[in-house]
């Protein structure tokens, strides 16, 4: 049930993040009763989708049935628990982007920030415009948006909810523990 709800937040975050800033086309659709005037997300240029591993890919369960074309690449990272510190342990993330691209991200937690800049950066460091990436997370505490928002002012984040704090393990309070564990089922 929590993999479900996690989903379905993560189509509406994916909806919400991608509504106004994806270029669209206008078409028809038959309908039983009629033609329909419709705007349709365009095909022809492809999102491109970055799922901080694991639990990332909770939010983009959905995404296929809302994005028509999109272009996956995975990141992982851990997070040491004493220092808080970040490493990336797979990163299959291409050796550039266009600064056109439109890249959403998904990390449904974001705690301390440390995750996301350290992904953001290497994603702009490949020549991607930070106003291009959008972040969707289930969870988001003061922290993590104020150290996202000084470094990349442009950056767009969706999220379910903000929490009020992070307590000294780094953890969002009151938060939803380990979402990779939860939704995976894993200890």
């Amino acid at each position: 049930m929590f993999r479900a709800a996690a989903a379905e937040l993560g189509r509406i975050l994916v909806y919400e993040a991608t509504r106004d800033w994806l270029p669209t086309i206008q078409g028809q659709v038959d309908t039983p009763l009629g033609t329909a005037d419709v705007t349709f997300i365009d095909p022809t240029k492809p999102l491109v989708v970055v799922p901080v591993l694991r639990a990332g890919l909770v939010l983009l369960e959905q995404a296929s049935s809302i994005l028509p074309a999109t272009i996956t690449y995975h990141v992982g990272y851990v997070r040491n628990d004493d220092t808080l510190e970040c490493s990336c342990y797979l990163n299959k993330l291409p050796p550039s982007f266009s600064s056109d691209d439109l890249i959403l991200v998904s990390d449904p937690m974001l705690a301390t920030g440390g995750t996301m800049v350290a992904v953001i950066q290497d994603i702009v460091s490949r020549g991607a415009n930070p106003a291009n990436i959008r972040i969707v997370a289930t969870v988001a505490a003061p922290p993590a948006l104020k150290k996202l928002g000084d470094k990349f002012p442009a950056l767009k984040v969706y999220c379910g909810m903000i929490d009020a704090e992070v307590d000294e393990r780094g953890y969002i309070v009151p938060g939803l523990g380990d979402m990779g564990d939860r939704a995976f089922g894993t200890q």
